[in-house]
């Protein structure tokens, strides 16, 4: 078992306090969006073994089969496929998407075949891999996922009653779905930003007020409004308005598919998601935002948003289904004087403990092991192959592999 240092990421939209809390350290001052457990080249987790430390990415390099088990070697190749996070949003992040396994292999060829350098800032494919994610509220979480259908955004957008929008909402109406939503998105994100600014701040200014009232869509406008606070004058904005607004309460999670656009708006929950990083933006973000490529990639179909909640096994585990090999997500809620769990030890495993504290001990054939501590917070590594049982008072999570 490691005890993992992790790095914390500064990215503008996090909040200043939420993980400096779940640390029990104090907040600097700065946002602190992303706390990153794994080993992501970008910011892999750091292990103490041997009395020398080193990343967990280089760990694994050195062995992988003895880290990560045959099996996981064999499917993903020497690395580990999951990235686990928790994540912090203050305020909204980009609108995005992400491309499937295909998607993902073409255009990273691609851009390599045309020589885009890996830092570009216009370049969309970093990696050759998909990056389904499945997010978990550890508070109360708000977020965009998936199109709304043509009919009731067509009636959303009306009830603004903004002239410039009522273009958008014919075509809503009168237009199959899946050529209704390409079409309406394709003008919103292709219009000159400063013509559009006009229309975007009118449909803010009515949301702001429709919100206060209780009409059918009062919760969504409060959110529309809320994205345009930030990021005034932005298509991004109209773009929102035709997805779904979902609100998570601790313990719900959502998981998000290839194709599926989506943003977080804010909240604390913990995420984990195949080892990638290719993103496709929307809006809301000053990025870059290819058009073409990212009509390529989203799915232009309803979608109502299933929001997941834990299945309780025979041994306490409650697990969270994703369709997915690269990562499987659960958590054991403990109560104190509760009997140890023992862990499935066929895949490696990252284990982090959210409230409480928690105990991890090696089981061994003659009955003894050593033991870690996790306060609430922390984290630790166990490589396939560890027999590990947890037990204390509080909450723990744990990723792993679906194979």
């Amino acid at each position: 078992m490691d005890l993992l240092t992790n790095t914390v990421r500064p990215y503008a939209w996090g909040s200043t306090t939420a993980i400096p809390e779940l640390l029990g350290t104090e907040p600097t001052g700065e946002p602190q969006a992303e706390m990153w457990m794994g080993a992501h080249p970008g910011a892999p987790s750091r292990i103490d073994r041997a009395g020398g430390g080193t990343s967990l990415s280089e760990a694994i390099a050195a062995d992988p089969e003895g880290e990560l088990g045959p099996a996981v070697v064999e499917a993903f190749g020497p690395r580990l496929p999951f990235l686990f996070k928790v994540l912090a949003a203050a305020s909204p992040l980009s609108l995005q998407v992400h491309p499937d396994l295909v998607q993902a292999r073409e255009g990273f060829a691609d851009e390599e075949e045309r020589g885009v350098p890996a830092d570009a800032p216009h370049r969309n494919y970093k990696d050759a891999n998909h990056k389904p994610e499945l997010i978990c509220a550890l508070t109360p979480f708000t977020g965009l996922c998936g199109f709304r259908r043509p009919a009731g955004t067509a009636d959303l957008l009306e009830a603004l009653d903004v002239g410039g929008l009522k273009p958008y909402a014919d075509i809503l109406r009168a237009r199959p779905e899946d050529e209704a939503l390409g079409e309406v998105l394709t003008a919103v994100l292709s219009a000159d930003r400063e013509a559009m600014a006009e229309t975007v701040e009118a449909a803010a200014a009515a949301a702001r007020r429709l919100a206060a009232g209780e009409g059918p869509y009062a919760r969504e406008y409060a959110a529309y409004a809320g994205i345009a606070g930030h990021y005034p004058g932005d298509p991004g904005v109209l773009a929102a308005m035709l997805l779904n607004v979902v609100r998570l309460e601790p313990g719900d999670a959502l998981y998000l598919g290839a194709g599926v656009p989506h943003a977080y708006l804010g909240g604390l929950g913990v995420e984990l998601m195949a080892n990638s990083d290719n993103v496709l933006r929307c809006g809301l973000t000053p990025k870059h935002v290819d058009v073409p490529e990212l009509l390529r990639v989203v799915r232009f179909e309803p979608t109502e948003p299933e929001v997941l909640r834990p299945r309780t096994t025979s041994g306490g585990e409650e697990v969270y289904a994703a369709p997915v090999d690269e990562f499987r997500l659960s958590r054991y809620v403990l109560a104190p004087g509760s009997e140890p769990h023992d862990l499935d030890d066929r895949t490696p495993q990252i284990l982090l403990c959210t409230d409480g504290e928690i105990t991890l001990r090696e089981v061994t054939g003659g009955g003894g092991g050593g033991e870690l501590v996790l306060a609430r917070g922390r984290s630790a590594f166990v490589r396939a192959g560890e027999r590990v049982a947890v037990s204390g008072s509080g909450t723990l999570f744990r990723a792993t592999v679906a194979v």
